[in-house]
């Protein structure tokens, strides 16, 4: 797992374990993102199927719950299969222009 931090966003790329692993070691470390954005790269890791992002369910809603974005990179889900309470986009730039927007947002009190 890498941590690149950018502002108030952290960046978590995953480059060899697994999903669950993933979300197992993100668990343990919220604490120490819980204030930032987060975008989970999960671009090296091959095929991801629709049970993978289901694992990133319980603690996306907990962080936007806390008023934070919470999107997951990948390219190997058809998007049509993602379920609407998680963000999944398929590059790094759209996951910081969904972040940008959903700032905004929240700054406008939508």
């Amino acid at each position: 797992m890498i941590i690149d931090q950018q502002e108030n966003t952290s960046i978590i790329t995953q480059e060899k374990a697994t999903v669950i692993e993933l979300v197992k070691k993100l668990e343990a470390l919220y604490p120490k993102f819980e204030k930032h954005n987060i975008i989970i790269k999960l671009s090296s890791l091959g095929k991801i199927t629709l049970q993978d992002i289901n694992e990133f369910l319980r603690i996306s809603n907990k962080h936007r719950e806390a008023k934070h974005s919470f999107v997951v990179v990948t390219n190997t889900i058809a998007i049509d299969e993602i379920p609407d309470e998680i963000i999944v986009v398929p590059t790094v730039k759209e996951a910081f222009d969904i972040i940008d927007m959903e700032v905004m947002e929240r700054d406008l009190g939508i």
